[in-house]
């Protein structure tokens, strides 16, 4: 079992990390909107597709962003466990919570 518990400084700190990226942020907000497409989110943040997939992979990893496998592409999104609040435009991380608005 992880010694990182969602209310615990450590996982809170972790989770926060991850969030301290400009990009990762554009692109929850995103995703918060609904599941995308890589093209889709980079017609927003026009970024190198790479640069895109390497804070995808981050996201995913930091249980944010699940990845499904949608015919030859890969289709994002916001992942349920996450608990967004009030209309969709910030995040529950069970330590704290972060606005959009």
């Amino acid at each position: 079992m992880n010694s990182k518990t969602i209310s615990s400084p450590d996982f809170c700190a972790s989770q926060l990390k991850v969030l301290a990226d400009t990009t990762r942020l554009s692109v929850l907000k995103i995703l918060m909107e609904g599941p995308k497409h890589v093209g889709e989110m980079n017609a927003v943040l026009k970024l190198e597709q790479s640069l895109l997939s390497h804070h995808l992979k981050i996201l995913r990893e930091a249980g944010f962003v699940e990845a499904i496998r949608d015919g030859k592409s890969v289709l994002y999104h916001f992942v349920p466990t996450i608990r967004q609040v009030n209309t969709g435009k910030a995040i529950d991380l069970g330590c704290c919570l972060l606005s959009f608005e």
